[in-house]
C-alpha cells in the first residue's frame, strides 16, 4: 500500500461554472415527523410564538439551506392547498394517500413561508398535477404571488399576509412517471399538462421559474424517454428538468457503495444529453438546466416503516439513522454536483428533518446532527464561488458494479470576492491513507487556513442525541510550501482544506 499517492493541479483558469447556491437546497414534505414533531411542535419548550422549534431552526441555519422544496413529494399529488390556509380551527383533516396517514393541515402554505424566512431560506413550491391541474395551480400562484385586488390575492390578505410571498421557483408535480403516484401519467399526458399549467402560471407571474418532472430514478423503464417526450412538448415553457435518486448499501459492500456517485454522474450526463438533444431538435437557443431535487441515502428505515399503523398522525416514517460510511458517500455526491455546476443549478437533499434527514429530533426533546450533517454543512458553507476543474491523477479500483473508480474524489471552489480557495476530498480506500500533492500554481501568496477531517475507525458508527460519535476534527496533516500543498488523507475520510490569500 506504500506506493499509493495522488496528485492534483488546480488553476484559476480551469473553471466549470459559478456555483448556484441553490444546489445546497433541501426538502420538507408532509411525511412522518418532518413537519409535526420536526420543524413544528407548539408544546415544545423551544417553540416560538408560531409553534416552530427554534432548536431546529438554528441547525437549519448552520446548514445555510438556501431553498426548501415543499409540500411534497408524493404527498402533493393528492393535496388540496386550500385545506392549509385560513383559520386553523376551520381547516379539515384529510386522508393523506401517499403515506396513508391523517393530515391535520395545522401547517400550510403561509406558515411554511414564515418558517422558511426564519430559517433564512427561500421556498420551492410544488403544485398538484396528480388529482388536480391548471386551475388549482393558477389559483395557488395568484394567492401567493399576486399583490391584491383579486379573489385569491385578497383572500391571502384576509389571512394576515398583506404582501405577496413572491415565490419564484415552482415544481410542476412530483414523480409523475411513477405508478405509485396518485394521478400517475404517461410522458405524453404529463408533458401536455405541464405545458398548459406552465403557460397559465406564467401568465399570472412571468418572473417565475418552473421545474418539469423527469424520471423518479435511473431504474425506471421509461428513463430517459420520459424526459425526452416531456421536453419535446413543454420545452419552451419550462426552465429545469428534475432528477431524483437515492442510494443504499443493502449488500454491505462498502467499496461498491462508496462508488455510487458514479451512478449519479452517469444520470446527470444522460439527462444533459437528453435535454440537449431536444434543444437541437427544436433548433432552440434556450438551455434546460437540471434540478436534482431529491437525493440522499435511503435504505436503513424501510423494514421499520412497514409496521406503522395506517391513518395515524405524524408517525415516525423513513427515519434513517445514518452511519459514517453514509457521510462519506454524501460527500462524494456533493462533489459530483460541483463537478457539474455548469448544468446542475438546483438540488434538494431529501429531506431536512427526521425523514431521511441530516437533522433528527425527539418529540418534546432534543435535536441533533446526524453524520451526514457535516459534509452537507461544509460544502454549503465553503462551496460558494466558482467551481474549478481539478486535474487529478490517482490510483483506481474496481467494485461489483463499477470499474476504474478513483480512490479520491475531488472538487474545489474559488471565492474570488473573499480570495479563498476550498478543496473537498474523499479518500475511499478502506485500508490505507492517501498522500496527495496539489499544485496551486495560480494561487500565489495563499496560506493554509485549516484542514478539517471527518474520520472514524468504525464505518457503521452513528450519532445519537447523547453522543456525537462522528464529528469533524481540525488541523489535519497538511502543509503548503512554495505553491505546493501536501496533505495526508486518512483512510475512508472526508476532507475540507481551506486556503486564503
Amino acid at each position: 500500500m506504500s506506493g499509493l499517492k495522488a496528485k492534483m493541479v488546480l488553476d484559476k483558469q480551469f473553471q466549470i461554472a459559478k456555483v448556484d447556491e441553490r444546489i445546497y437546497g433541501s426538502f420538507i414534505e408532509h411525511l412522518g415527523r418532518a413537519v409535526y414533531g420536526g420543524i413544528y411542535q407548539p408544546e415544545h419548550s423551544e417553540a416560538d410564538e408560531q409553534g416552530f422549534r427554534k432548536d431546529v431552526i438554528e441547525l437549519v441555519k448552520e446548514l445555510r439551506v438556501p431553498i426548501v422544496r415543499y409540500p411534497g413529494g408524493n404527498m402533493v399529488s393528492a393535496y388540496n392547498w386550500e385545506d392549509g390556509v385560513g383559520p386553523r380551527e376551520d381547516r379539515p383533516r384529510r386522508l393523506e394517500l401517499a403515506w396513508r396517514t391523517i393530515e391535520t393541515n395545522e401547517v400550510g402554505t403561509n406558515e411554511f413561508v414564515d418558517w422558511a424566512k426564519k430559517a433564512g431560506s427561500d421556498v420551492m413550491m410544488a403544485v398538484n398535477l396528480g388529482t388536480r391541474g391548471i386551475d388549482a395551480a393558477r389559483n395557488l400562484i395568484e394567492y401567493t404571488n399576486h399583490p391584491s385586488g383579486t379573489y385569491w390575492s385578497d383572500l391571502r390578505r384576509s389571512h394576515g399576509y398583506e404582501a405577496p410571498h413572491a415565490i419564484k421557483t415552482w415544481c410542476l408535480g412530483n414523480e409523475m412517471d411513477g405508478p405509485w403516484q396518485v394521478g400517475h401519467k404517461t410522458a405524453y399526458e404529463y408533458g401536455r399538462l405541464a405545458q398548459e399549467t406552465a403557460k397559465a402560471m406564467k401568465l399570472v407571474d412571468p418572473t417565475i421559474e418552473l421545474v418539469a418532472c423527469g424520471s423518479s430514478n435511473t431504474g425506471m423503464p421509461t428513463f430517459p424517454e420520459y424526459e425526452a417526450t416531456t421536453l419535446d412538448i413543454a420545452y419552451d415553457h419550462v426552465d429545469y428538468i428534475s432528477l431524483h435518486q437515492y442510494y443504499g448499501n443493502r449488500s454491505n459492500d462498502t467499496a461498491n457503495y462508496l462508488a455510487k456517485n458514479h451512478d449519479m454522474d452517469h444520470f446527470i450526463k444522460t439527462v444533459i444529453a437528453t435535454c440537449d438533444y431536444i434543444k437541437a431538435k427544436k433548433r432552440s437557443k434556450k438551455t434546460i438546466n437540471l434540478s436534482f431535487d431529491e437525493w440522499n441515502v435511503w435504505y436503513h428505515s424501510n423494514d421499520a416503516d412497514q409496521k406503522i399503523e395506517p391513518w395515524s398522525i405524524a408517525p415516525p416514517q423513513l427515519e434513517d439513522h445514518y452511519n459514517f460510511e453514509d457521510a462519506l458517500l454524501i460527500g462524494s455526491l456533493l462533489i459530483t454536483f460541483l463537478q457539474h455546476a455548469d448544468r446542475v443549478k438546483m438540488a434538494a437533499m431529501a429531506q431536512l428533518v427526521n425523514v431521511i434527514a441530516p437533522i433528527m429530533t425527539e418529540n418534546n426533546g432534543r435535536a441533533w446532527k446526524q453524520t451526514i450533517f457535516y459534509p452537507y454543512a461544509h460544502v454549503s458553507t465553503y462551496g460558494r464561488g466558482i467551481s474549478l476543474k481539478p486535474i487529478l491523477t490517482v490510483p483506481k479500483y474496481d467494485s461489483k458494479d463499477f470499474t476504474d473508480v478513483p480512490y479520491v474524489d475531488a472538487a474545489s471552489v474559488y471565492n474570488e470576492e473573499h480570495e479563498e480557495l476550498t478543496i473537498f476530498l474523499v479518500n475511499k480506500h478502506l485500508e490505507s491513507s492517501m498522500p496527495i500533492e496539489i499544485d496551486l500554481r495560480s494561487f500565489t501568496n495563499y496560506q493554509l487556513v485549516e484542514h478539517m477531517q471527518l474520520v472514524h475507525n468504525d464505518l457503521k458508527a452513528v450519532n445519537t442525541k447523547d453522543h456525537q460519535a462522528v464529528s469533524p476534527t481540525y488541523n489535519a496533516d497538511s502543509t503548503l510550501v512554495d505553491g505546493v500543498l501536501t496533505a495526508q488523507l486518512a483512510k475512508t475520510s472526508w476532507n475540507v482544506i481551506r486556503l486564503r490569500k
